[in-house]
């Protein structure tokens, strides 16, 4: 760890300049667009910034279709593993145990459902009860459909989910443990090792949701002993909207899962056009239709600077700035009628910062409306601050909570406003 990363937290603005001016990743904040007159941004938990050399990045790619036509799959297609590698880097994985694939949505179903089948006889699945709302249907769906039985964990959405619940409701009958790394409202995190041997113990395999994780919080697969994992590119990962999402299967596994979608690209000879399924082998077997050359091509300019950075110094950053808007909230808002609903003990804390107030969707709003912050809002109550460490600033932090305790002090923020589809 730095000095950077021990230094005391700023006391007053000009310290969080002063902070700024010492920031071994100020440089980075440059390698992304950012207007310096808008808003302050903190909302990289739902979509991360634009790289500056995302433009280009697609150009090329553009550049490559237009002169090389069909031509330019020899090359697209060893890119697609590349990448694949590169994202590993990120989570402590090995090479071939990473590919962009699809959706979050659809890569968890295919791999709950590979586990599932390799777990035959076993009627339990558990879960937790506050996962993001994509893991708890994809599992409803598979249950459902199949005659299992899925136990959602109750625990306090704050807190959040403790590896030692999930042990105590583990038994043989339970076939497959699905989680999230960092939930997606609180930013509890989980110790990925001890849920996992415990999970391990039972005979039942693991798979976690790394959408708020990836490019923020370190994790690292393979200590872990995680058997499958998915997240998304377009948040930490600054693939863009939309951008497609990765799955990890570890390498001891990858044979013995067969995933349900059996679509050509995950066949061995794709282009033999056989009459029948016959998987590829290591993780090419996970992949399902033609890959998205062009989304590629803006995840790989997403995840660069990233890896140039690493892990570590990132989350030392990160660290530091969600401790100071914890802080700054306790000093600032929570006299006006807010609380943190993220865990007490800083250290089960991810990338983010939640608070409740009563009325979080207007204070949002007029954030918004305003020109002031970009934050989130979540049912019932929440604001999510997201800070990200290579391209937030310490003094976007300290303005942020004084914007926004002015706006929890402003009579407006009682009055109700016509929701938005997208919050």
């Amino acid at each position: 760890m730095t000095a950077f990363a021990t230094a005391p937290l700023p006391r007053s603005r000009d310290d969080a300049l002063a902070e700024d001016l010492a920031d071994p990743l100020a440089a980075y904040r440059g390698a992304f667009r950012i207007d310096e007159s808008g808003p302050i941004y903190l909302d990289g938990n739902s979509l991360g910034r634009q790289p500056e050399a995302t433009a280009p990045a697609v150009g090329d790619l553009l550049a490559e279709w237009e002169h090389e036509l069909i031509g330019g799959w020899q090359g697209w297609e060893q890119r697609l593993f590349a990448v694949g590698d590169e994202v590993a880097r990120l989570l402590g994985a090995r090479p071939g145990e990473v590919v962009i694939s699809d959706s979050t949505t659809v890569n968890c179903y295919k791999l709950a459902v590979a586990a599932l089948d390799a777990r035959p006889g076993r009627a339990r699945v558990l879960g937790d009860a506050n996962d993001f709302p994509t893991v708890r249907y994809v599992l409803e769906g598979i249950c459902a459909s199949r005659g299992l039985r899925l136990e959602l964990l109750e625990n306090d959405p704050g807190e959040g989910l403790d590896e030692a619940q999930v042990a105590a409701a583990l038994d043989e009958d339970v076939a497959l443990v699905c989680v999230s790394g960092t939930n997606y409202r609180s930013g509890s995190t989980l110790d990925l090792g001890a849920l996992c041997a415990a999970a391990h113990g039972a005979g039942a395999l693991v798979l976690v949701d790394l959408s708020h994780t990836a490019g923020s919080v370190p994790v690292d697969l393979e200590r872990a002993g995680v058997d499958l994992a998915v997240g998304c590119t377009y948040k930490y990962l600054n693939g863009g909207p939309g951008a497609p999402a990765w799955l990890y299967v570890r390498s001891a596994l990858q044979t013995q899962l067969r995933q349900p979608i059996w679509g050509w690209w995950g066949q061995k000879d794709q282009f033999a056009m056989g009459p029948h399924y016959d998987p590829a082998p290591g993780i090419a077997r996970f992949l399902t239709g033609s890959p998205t050359m062009l989304a590629l091509a803006a995840v790989r300019a997403g995840i660069a600077p990233l890896l140039e950075v690493g892990m570590d110094t990132l989350w030392d950053k990160t660290r530091r700035l969600v401790a100071l808007l914890a802080r700054r909230v306790e000093e600032r808002c929570v006299g006006l009628g807010a609380r943190l609903a993220s865990p007490s003990d800083p250290t089960r804390r991810g990338g983010h910062l939640a608070i409740a107030h009563e009325h979080a969707f207007s204070a949002c709003r007029l954030l918004a409306e305003r020109g002031l912050v970009i934050v989130d809002f979540r049912g019932p109550d929440v604001i999510r601050l997201a800070p990200v460490a290579i391209s937030t600033r310490a003094v976007d932090v300290w303005d942020a909570i004084e914007h926004l305790a002015a706006v929890l002090a402003d009579p407006a923020v009682r009055e109700a406003r016509p929701r938005t589809r997208f919050t």
